[in-house]
């Protein structure tokens, strides 16, 4: 794990043991799962070992976990969602008013999904169905793929990895830029990559790599 990988870590682990501390009831906990039920309105809903599941049109605060997924269903909002080992899934339409950040995870978002903030992990592929991602997007190892449609503002970051001999034989990330799509800023490649763009798709400045267009819906 990187410096910054390990720094992030720490942070959430710290925010969410607080969050935590803080609250007393059935959407704050240490030990178990959190379920904030479909439609209801609740503030954090927060767990240190568990996952934390906002229901379908539920309106929660910032969702963490440490060790959890958490999974955000139709049409919800959400200020924040944070976890450092586990997968994050935004269903249809969910609104996230700020950062989508992880450490060990897959990001998997659904189709008109709004993240107001930026999305990140360092293990994990991301998976963006048709959304818009206003902050960026930072990861280090796992694939990207940017589907049809979305739009991505704040440009693409890949960190560079740790050198050395445990790194021998890491898979090259593929990165995959769809028809319609559009990244705004610059897609900033620190390590190698595998980038493909459609011949129908917008992107920004691209260091680090050369763009391989491709026709039709995949490459």
């Amino acid at each position: 794990m990187t410096l910054r990988a390990a720094t992030a870590a720490a942070l959430l682990v710290a925010a969410a043991t607080t969050r935590v501390s803080a609250g007393d009831d059935e959407h704050s906990k240490v030990l178990g799962s959190v379920h904030v039920q479909a439609g209801q309105h609740t503030g954090d809903a927060t767990t240190v070992n568990g996952s934390v599941e906002v229901g379908a049109n539920a309106v929660a605060k910032h969702t963490e976990s440490v060790n959890g997924a958490i999974r955000i269903h139709d049409h919800a909002t959400v200020d924040s969602v944070k976890t450092v080992n586990g997968s994050v899934h935004l269903d249809d339409g969910t609104r996230v008013n700020g950062d989508v950040e992880l450490v060990n995870g897959g990001i998997i978002i659904g189709r008109d999904v709004e993240v107001s903030g930026r999305l990140s992990n360092v293990n994990g592929n991301i998976e963006i169905q048709s959304a818009h991602i206003a902050g960026g997007i930072e990861t280090t190892n796992g694939d990207l793929d940017v589907g049809m449609g979305s739009r991505i503002e704040g440009g693409i970051l890949y960190e560079k990895t740790n050198e050395g001999w445990f790194n021998f034989g890491t898979k090259v990330p593929r990165v995959v830029i769809g028809p319609g799509a559009v990244v705004k800023g610059t897609l900033r490649l620190r390590r190698e990559v595998k980038l493909y763009v459609s011949d129908r798709a917008t992107i920004g400045p691209v260091e680090g790599a050369t763009a391989i267009r491709f026709s039709g819906s995949r490459p």
